[in-house]
């Protein structure tokens, strides 16, 4: 037992809450909805614990996309899932379809391109900005029986015989059977617990911005390798697109200081013309990259969601879909566990839920991993090899299908 679960006798006592989840962002939220027929079913008890204020219905009636808001990158298999959690309807509202993402390295000729059609599926994937999941998601939060502490933190988590007990900011006393970190791993709660992560830096910080460009994108995601690092453009409402532009640490604060005209030009001369120009740029963002797994996914009383159990280079696009598939899991070997009349927090449960979650973790890890390694290298035949296998992708359908559909998460 780690130090930092020894149990006090005061502690050993029926706890307030089934499940307490922490953190009320995308991944939380998800969870929350995901746990209604649960919640329904057998009469569980459920709290939300936010750092952050919840937006007053009058800001959610005036709220309108920004062009500065972040989106992300929803593939069909999580699609399915918004469906099964009944989101998916009020989601599409603002979602924009990928109909084909296109894949190259500038300075070769090979490049891969997926195609929805080919592949028998209306979209490959939906860009839909972060804010607006949110709204949709926590609109049907607040249709469930679900008790919320915003806003609040954790301000220490301590474990107890039946679960953990939580002493929260507002002064407020939790005890829950089941904890679940979902709060990004900011918090520290991992490192309260004596919870390790293996953490690898990338040396290389994102610049998120939304752009504008001169010609429709007609549905289409690049993916475009370049020697600096790689630039994704998502497509969004009408003529514009996320931007994700890989930059060497420290490289990126020249970028973030140019004026508007500069940072488009450097940027049309980095991407090329595929898009035609880039007309505008809204607020930019940056964030460092690194692949951060913890160690200890579960414990008995305790499951680390989302960004707190992983984090991903954004290349492959997989960080969000990753953890709604976990949630998803989680509900599953929740609902198992029920029947099988096991205790909430059950390490048995816990652990058929992370063998699980650990091989499709591990694929999406070495597949997103593996990009940033292969492109990141420039040994003198390389390129080459890196242009010959773009084309072959390209050209072997079967191999080509396959990689698309576990991108869209319908495989592991």
């Amino acid at each position: 037992m780690h130090r930092s679960e020894q149990v006090t006798p005061a502690q050993k006592q029926s706890p307030s809450h089934d499940i307490v989840i922490v953190g009320g962002g995308l991944v939380g939220a998800s969870l929350g909805c995901a746990l209604a027929p649960l919640i329904e079913r057998y009469g569980w008890r459920v709290a939300i614990v936010e750092a952050n204020a919840l937006p007053q219905d009058d800001q959610e009636a005036t709220w309108q996309p920004s062009f500065d808001a972040r989106a992300s990158a929803i593939a069909e298999g999580s699609a399915q899932r918004f469906r099964q959690l009944g989101v998916w309807e009020a989601m599409q509202a603002e979602a924009t379809p990928i109909n084909r993402i296109h894949i190259s390295e500038r300075g070769r000729l090979g490049a891969t391109r997926l195609d929805a059609q080919e592949l028998g599926v209306a979209a490959l994937g939906h860009v839909i900005p972060n804010a607006w999941m949110g709204r949709v998601l926590h609109q049907k939060l607040q249709q469930l029986p679900i008790e919320w502490h915003c806003p609040a933190t954790v301000a220490q988590l301590t474990p107890t015989a039946s679960g953990h007990h939580l002493q929260l900011s507002d002064g407020s006393e939790l005890t829950a059977a089941l904890t679940i970190l979902a709060d990004g791993g900011r918090s520290g709660l991992k490192e309260q617990l004596g919870i390790a992560s293996r953490r690898h830096s990338y040396e290389q910080t994102a610049v998120i911005a939304h752009v504008g460009i001169s010609q429709p994108h007609q549905g289409i995601a690049y993916e475009r390798f370049t020697s600096e690092g790689p630039i994704a453009l998502l497509p969004l409402p009408g003529q514009a697109m996320e931007l994700v532009w890989t930059h060497a640490s420290g490289s990126e604060q020249a970028r973030l200081s140019l004026s508007d005209h500069a940072f488009l030009s450097q940027l049309q001369q980095a991407f090329g013309d595929r898009v035609g120009r880039f007309t505008r740029v809204g607020q930019r963002f940056s964030y460092p990259l690194s692949l951060v797994t913890a160690e200890e996914p579960v414990r008995p009383g305790l499951a680390v969601l989302g960004n707190a159990a992983h984090a991903l280079h954004p290349v492959a696009g997989q960080g969000f879909n990753l953890a709604l598939r976990s949630v998803m899991d989680l509900i599953e070997a929740l609902s198992l566990g029920a029947q099988q009349q096991r205790s909430l927090g059950d390490m048995h449960t816990l652990q058929a839920f992370e063998r699980r979650r650990s091989q499709d973790r591990a694929n999406v890890i070495r597949f997103s991993d593996g990009l940033v390694r292969l492109f990141g290298y420039s040994l003198p035949l390389l390129p080459h090899a890196r242009g010959a296998g773009l084309i072959g992708l390209n050209l072997i359908g079967p191999l080509r299908r396959g990689l698309a559909r576990r991108a869209m998460g319908l495989e592991r």
